[in-house]
């Protein structure tokens, strides 16, 4: 699979990384004091790497959870610079056997910082070669077969992994209790996002007005990832425009060609929630159902775009399936079904 390959590749508000986001690195803050959002993230980094440099010993290993595009892998190269050591980098499913692990570790040296991405997806023999490294820095591989196969433990230098994954539960008990350090990133908010924008549009060169800025920050989910790929098309709207400067009336004609709206639902959103409206009524419906009715795959529907919806109160889900709730009529202009919202629990008017 390609590093860019996604299951929302074609939508320009999709979480995971897109092949347009290529430059992504060249944007990337270097420094806590550059780094705008997870505020107690950063002060509790802050205080850990400190105390790690005063000691003069490796930093604890570190899990960083939440959805694509909130900056995981920026605070990585952030801990190494601040830490004053070597980051390297590499993914989950790019490590498919002991041998390539082996070789990434010995490589490292003294207080360095390894990142894995995606690390719910180490394969399993791979990940259980982990656990001494992270636990007693030592390697244990076997070498040869059958009766003159022998063990052989290698002495690591001190080093701090930090792993990254979007699903979290997916890691097992074992690999998860020895992080010494764990942080859920949360989604930013439009003042957060509007710091970003300002400062991204700084390093590319790119006049944007504050209301430019809100535009864009509103719509743009939470998501730096998504904040900064809109900031580039409408650069190109502001071009297309004759304007030299990202203004609010850029920003509503190309997000409106784009299909965004205010909140920052796009196309594919409207269509599942108008389904679930429509075609059942306001729900429940089965997810394999709405799979079918939609033409989106079920696994898209409930990793991709399920929780943006639920998150911000649009659906539900109960026992019997999917349904709609009051702010997802009204969000869409909808006519709420008699008895509905009785019928599902929200009598108190959610």
């Amino acid at each position: 699979m390609s590093f860019y390959d996604n299951d929302d590749e074609e939508r320009v508000i999709g979480r995971t990384r897109q092949f347009e986001d290529r430059d992504e690195k060249t944007l990337r803050p270097i420094a806590f004091e550059e780094y705008s959002g997870q505020d107690k993230i950063k002060t509790n980094l802050k205080i850990f790497i400190n105390s790690a440099k005063k000691r003069e010993e490796s930093l604890d290993h570190i899990l960083l959870y939440g959805p694509p595009g909130l900056g995981k892998t920026t605070l990585a190269g952030i801990i190494a610079s601040e830490l004053g050591v070597g980051l390297h980098i590499t993914t989950g499913p790019s490590i498919e056997k002991a041998g390539d692990l082996a070789a990434i570790l010995t490589n490292l040296n003294q207080n360095e910082v390894l990142f894995i991405d995606e690390i719910h997806r180490l394969n399993k023999s791979v990940e259980e070669i982990l656990y001494p490294a992270m636990e007693d820095y030592c390697l244990d591989l076997v070498i040869g077969k059958g009766p003159s196969a022998r063990s052989v433990r290698l002495d690591l230098p001190h080093f701090t992994l930090v792993g990254a994954t979007t699903r979290a539960g997916l890691l097992s008990a074992p690999l998860r209790d020895r992080f010494g350090i764990i942080h859920r990133l949360e989604l930013y908010n439009t003042n957060e996002l509007s710091s970003i924008l300002r400062r991204d549009a700084d390093i590319l060169g790119v006049k944007i007005s504050e209301d430019g800025l809100l535009n864009i920050a509103g719509r743009s989910r939470g998501t730096p990832r998504i904040a900064i790929r809109l900031l580039k098309r409408m650069r190109d709207f502001a071009l297309h425009l004759g304007k030299d400067c990202i203004d609010a009336q850029v920003a509503n004609f190309g997000l409106r060609a784009l299909d965004i709206d205010d909140i920052g639902l796009d196309a594919i959103d409207r269509r599942v929630l108008n389904t679930i409206a429509d075609v059942f009524n306001g729900g429940p419906v089965g997810l394999e159902t709405l799979s079918a009715c939609t033409g989106e795959d079920p696994v898209t529907i409930e990793d991709v775009y399920e929780p943006f919806l639920l998150a911000n109160g649009f659906i539900a889900k109960t026992p019997r399936g999917r349904i709609l709730t009051k702010r997802a009529f009204e969000h869409m202009g909808l006519p709420i079904p008699n008895g509905f919202l009785e019928k599902n629990g929200f009598a108190s008017g959610c």
